[in-house]
């Protein structure tokens, strides 16, 4: 759970999160996903949060039914693909859900 105060804070990632959105095309719900999830699991080392945010982006778009590949999320948040393949199913386990078993 995240406090009010987080989203100012934090706006800049936020505003990356709504960059990388609107280059993959995500709806209002992959994008609140994508936020809750980010706001949610910030990691304390700054350098940690852009990996973060990418995994938001990416889980947020699974949760809302709005697949995109690994690498499309990679390329619209300025991190490598296995960041995210690293990242992604420990963050939907962190919010307290199970990673699908493809």
């Amino acid at each position: 759970m995240y406090r009010a105060s987080d989203r100012v804070e934090h706006a800049e990632w936020l505003s990356d999160i709504e960059r990388a959105a609107d280059s993959l095309g995500l709806g209002t719900t992959a994008r609140s996903h994508a936020v809750d999830l980010f706001l949610s699991t910030i990691p304390d080392e700054d350098r940690s949060k852009r990996a973060t945010m990418a995994a938001s982006v990416y889980v947020g778009a699974l949760l809302a039914s709005e697949e995109r590949s690994q690498s499309a999320v990679a390329e619209a948040t300025g991190v490598s693909r296995l960041t995210i393949q690293q990242r992604w199913k420990g963050l939907l386990e962190s919010a307290g859900l199970e990673a699908p078993e493809w």
